[in-house]
């Protein structure tokens, strides 16, 4: 405990940040909510004196609007399948990078590298990986196939137009989980290997002396007492998915989208950022608001649900 007197020294080295957070965090926060119980708020408007009714028509405006549902389908389902699926890849590339000493660190900086990289630069060259050039109307002609088309032609397989005009959703959710997953992979391996470095090599050693298998060891010694790093990186991998956008502007561009179909693939993150862009603050901050709510809730499950599984 600091001594009273000397209190107001910790007050004081303290106060920019929080000066900081107030200014920055919390009234961003309050004034969110504030514009969100405005009926069709405009921040132009309120400048030039305009009233604005008190109720909660922006939150029944978002949800009557007719993309929401698809926006907010797009954000669950990129985030239930991606978070899983980057876990688990996660987890076995950090067990494996555990037991290779000589090549442990290379590797990390490897591994580590998509981390440091601009998502918006990763983004655009896996469209170019992709992308098809001069795809002829009929389909079944094109300039250019794409580095991803050409492996599948040299395996035997059909091109697939994958995020071009008149690609199928079911394409672009795929193109979509590859990304995400492979720009996942570095921070939750880090975490995981650091957990499994913390592990006492004791266990490891008593299920080596009694035979146990590989898989064995996996399952009932390195899985439950690497519980506390799986949580962590399950918890913040589903609030990361949820405000899943700029992987998307990296391939699709603003469209959101095949040029055919803009806004196919919009997230609520891609919503709040279309309301604002047509000065429609009291809607951005109503949905902003939703999907604040839609995370706390999944994340409350999550942490109901791990909390029974969790070994400390």
């Amino acid at each position: 405990m600091v001594d009273n007197r000397k209190q107001w020294k910790a007050w004081l080295y303290l106060s920019p940040a929080i000066l900081l957070l107030l200014v920055f965090t919390v009234w961003p926060i309050i004034n969110t909510v504030r514009m969100s119980l405005l009926e069709n708020y405009n921040g132009l408007k309120a400048a030039a004196g305009a009233t604005f009714d008190f109720g909660v028509g922006n939150f029944l405006d978002v949800i009557k609007y007719k993309r929401f549902l698809q926006c907010l389908k797009n954000t669950a389902l990129l985030c239930v399948l991606t978070v899983p699926i980057s876990t688990i890849l996660a987890l076995l590339i950090a067990v494996a990078l555990n037991s290779i000493k000589w090549l442990q660190k290379g590797l990390q900086t490897i591994f580590f590298l998509p981390y440091v990289t601009n998502s918006i630069a990763i983004g655009m060259v896996f469209a170019a990986m992709f992308n098809i050039i001069g795809l002829r109307p009929a389909g079944d002609l094109a300039d250019t196939w794409g580095i991803i088309n050409n492996v599948l032609m040299a395996l035997g397989m059909e091109p697939i137009n994958w995020i071009n005009a008149g690609s199928s959703y079911t394409a672009n959710i795929v193109v979509m989980i590859v990304y995400i997953v492979w720009n996942a992979l570095p921070f939750k391996i880090l975490v995981l290997l650091g957990g499994l470095q913390s592990i006492n090599k004791q266990y490891y050693d008593a299920a080596k002396v009694d035979g146990t298998s590989r898989t064995r060891v996996l399952t009932r010694i390195t899985v439950p007492l690497l519980s506390p790093m799986i949580a962590y990186v399950v918890i913040t991998g589903f609030i990361g998915g949820f405000k899943e956008y700029s992987s998307i502007i990296g391939i699709f561009g603003e469209n959101m989208g095949p040029a055919d179909d803009a806004g196919r693939l919009n997230t609520m993150v891609g919503f709040v950022y279309d309301a604002l862009e047509g000065d429609y603050q009291g809607r951005a901050s109503a949905a902003a608001l939703i999907l604040f709510a839609i995370i706390l809730v999944v994340t409350w499950i999550n942490n109901t649900f791990i909390k029974k599984h969790t070994h400390y």
